[in-house]
């Protein structure tokens, strides 16, 4: 009988084959006039100069633990691979930021002069360009997946385990682990990019926009380059190693709760196959996107969610058969399970999307509040983005549920588990591509700026303006995405985390009444705010530098507002770098050091309450701070457009400090949160066994 397993390597291949093939058809098109190269070249270097300084920084980060993890090993608290597989996790992550990256400041000139010739034409080359960075995710997620699993397979069948241990058991327990590798690599690529991207931001629009009164992406702005390399290390880069972490987290933790659920291999082979199955659907789906020139913004969103559903529809109709021939009649609760995951995702999408579009009310309410002031739009921002959690908090609330009790947990709490894990699985089956239309979003904006600063027809910039627009409605629906994906697999990873101390002999009392449960929750509420605390800092001084150093030379550089001579792009790179790269360490640690601490001090009950604490609150908070920032940068756009006065009056001025303050809430820390939480639970799996040996409250 055919292994269906052998599938995920399979699926690895074509998406990492169709993402050569899309690099290929990107990369042969023509980049445009000698000025767009040169601008584009700049900021290839620039983002190849960022990420070099941060890999270099992260490899020490990852030498240091893998000599920790061995010690653990040698102590006998971890199995040998561990370090090992928490070495490739990060490898993998990292591997598709970077290419990504890389793609992406390949992509920008190429749009911009397609987009010469049509909007269509721009579209196809942005979002094939983002595709690439969909399918590198679950490529390389998958192939990491299949050579530890079937690698582990063999190594256990030449080497028998200890009679009563389960081979499958052992091999799902040591697969958690290589998350928390991706998971490491992840935080830093997001909370580096969001403090470079979101320090240059603000920067060129304080100086540039408010107090110069130059319009956007003006060449004349030394901290537009620093604002375009930006974009891609922390919303390329950055989003591609966060949602790995996210998909390889969620089927790992759902592979070992399945075991868990009494259903073996079967169990591991539902995520597994589920996620091979995605990808075909995705490289399916990415052949829907057209669009017709002149389109509207809704005809143009609608053009990349026919990609979307068809890939969703895909995955449904392959999951039904392979739920049935894999598990059994008896268990089709948990096809509804992926059904319930599927729609939540829909959902979550389309709640972002109404409170940050500027088609909606809430978003021109913010742009209304403009008319008064500044402080009318922040509060008035500040408002939308926390009556947005609401629908995102009801909507997984009902899909655990739903999951939950669908997949049997009325009779067997494990198999109830299994169906949330896999529901979390269902949302992030498309991610091949529901992040092409995420990582599309700033390759259209250095399209933008490319043809803003080589000076072509305003009918180009028209054309990138509006694919710009729809990248800002699919990131915030991306991140929409991304954070409810991020609840659900950290619920699973927290039920794999009790899995885990169970097997070491151990059971964890979560009763309310348990006072080491209640100062978990307390420390584990009170850490997302400590860490948007760090990071906002953060952004506001490395934004500060920047600030200082557009200031200079408006002023120093003699024919520099004329247009004569050319700014010091160079400069506010660097200013950039340095501080994202100085400025992402103590957040990072803060992360991965506190339940380790929580557990040694206040024992397993702590640490446990730790993570629930921090989830709920986690993913409150980076729900709020997405759609503050969503509906503050589209109400800035509504002016932009016309609207109050239009660009240059006291309302649009006013909305550019609501907008540069929503922006290290939406591109920093909201979606570095969704990391913490995860982080958090692989770091508590990974010494799960230390801490049950050394805790001073056994």
């Amino acid at each position: 009988m055919f292994d269906l397993l052998y599938l995920a390597p399979a699926g690895s291949l074509l998406a990492l084959g169709f993402a050569g093939f899309l690099a290929w058809t990107v990369v042969r098109r023509d980049e445009g006039t000698p000025r767009m190269r040169e601008i584009a070249q700049a900021v290839k270097v620039g983002a190849a100069a960022y990420l070099k300084r941060q890999y270099t920084i992260v490899a020490v980060f990852f030498v240091v633990v893998f000599v920790i993890l061995n010690i653990l090993v040698k102590l006998g608290n971890l199995a040998p691979v561990v370090p090992f597989a928490f070495l490739t996790g990060g490898f993998f992550s990292g591997l598709c930021g970077f290419l990504g990256m890389k793609m992406a400041t390949n992509a920008s000139a190429r749009t911009t002069n397609a987009a010469q010739k049509s909007l269509n034409s721009g579209l196809r080359v942005a979002f094939s360009a983002g595709a690439v960075m969909g399918l590198l995710v679950v490529g390389f997620g998958l192939l990491d997946l299949s050579i530890w699993y079937f690698g582990l397979n063999w190594w256990y069948n030449m080497h028998p385990l200890a009679p009563g241990q389960d081979k499958i058991a052992v091999i799902t327990s040591t697969m958690l682990c290589f998350g928390m590798g991706a998971s490491s690599q992840a935080l830093f690529a997001r909370v580096g990019g969001g403090i470079f991207t979101k320090a240059a931001d603000v920067g060129a629009d304080l100086v540039g926009k408010v107090e110069a009164g130059i319009p956007e992406d003006d060449p004349r702005n030394p901290a537009v380059i620093a604002d375009n390399v930006g974009d891609n290390v922390g919303d390329v880069a950055g989003m591609g190693a966060d949602l790995y972490e996210s998909y390889v987290g969620s089927i790992v933790a759902t592979s070992a709760l399945g075991v868990a659920a009494g259903l073996g291999v079967a169990g591991v082979t539902v995520p597994m196959v589920m996620a091979a199955v995605g990808v075909l659907a995705s490289v399916i789906g990415t052949f829907f996107v057209r669009s017709k020139e002149d389109a509207s913004q809704g005809a143009l969103l609608w053009a990349l969610r026919k990609g979307v559903f068809t890939s969703a529809i895909l995955i449904l109709i392959a999951s039904y058969p392979l739920v049935k021939y894999t598990l059994g009649p008896g268990h089709m609760g948990v096809y509804w399970a992926i059904l319930s995951g599927l729609i939540a995702g829909v959902l979550l999408g389309i709640s972002t999307e109404f409170y940050t579009s500027s088609g909606y009310g809430p978003t021109k309410k913010v742009a209304d509040a403009a008319i008064t002031g500044p402080a009318t739009v922040i509060i008035g921002g500040m408002a939308v983005g926390m009556l947005s959690t609401a629908v995102p908090i009801i909507v997984v609330c009902i899909a655990i549920l739903a999951s939950y009790y669908l997949a049997g947990g009325a009779t067997n709490f494990n198999a109830g588990l299994y169906g949330v894990a896999i529901s979390a699985v269902g949302m992030l089956s498309t991610l091949g591509i529901t992040l092409a239309t995420d990582a599309y979003g700033p390759i259209a904006d250095n399209a933008g700026g490319n043809a803003e600063m080589s000076k072509l027809d305003p009918s180009v910039r028209k054309r990138t303006d509006a694919l710009d627009s729809l990248g800002n409605t699919t990131a915030a629906t991306g991140k929409g995405f991304a954070i409810g994906s991020a609840a659900l697999t950290a619920l699973a990873l927290i039920a794999a985390y009790n899995d885990q101390v169970v097997m070491f002999g151990k059971t964890v009392d979560l009763s309310l009444m348990n006072p080491k449960v209640i100062i978990g929750l307390f420390i584990g509420g009170m850490l997302p705010f400590a860490f948007c605390a760090l990071t906002m800092q953060a952004v506001g001084r490395a934004a500060s530098g920047i600030v200082v150093e557009v200031r200079r030379q408006f002023k120093e550089i003699v024919g520099l507002m004329e247009g004569r001579v050319k700014p010091d792009y160079a400069g506010c790179v660097m200013i950039a770098t340095k501080a994202a790269q100085k400025e992402m360490i103590l957040p990072s640690l803060l992360a991965i050091i506190s339940p380790i601490v929580v557990g040694l001090l206040a024992g397993l009950e702590a640490q446990a309450g730790l993570l629930i604490g921090a989830t709920v609150t986690g993913f409150v908070l980076a729900v709020m701070m997405a759609n503050s920032g969503g509906a503050w940068d589209n109400a800035k756009k509504y002016i932009e457009e016309g609207h109050h006065g239009g660009k240059g009056s006291f309302a649009h001025k006013a909305a550019v400090v609501g907008d540069t303050v929503g922006d290290p809430f939406k591109d920093t820390s909201g979606p570095s949160l969704n990391i913490l939480i995860k982080l958090m639970s692989m770091v508590s799996i990974v010494f799960a066994s230390f801490v049950i040996s050394n805790t001073l409250m056994k």
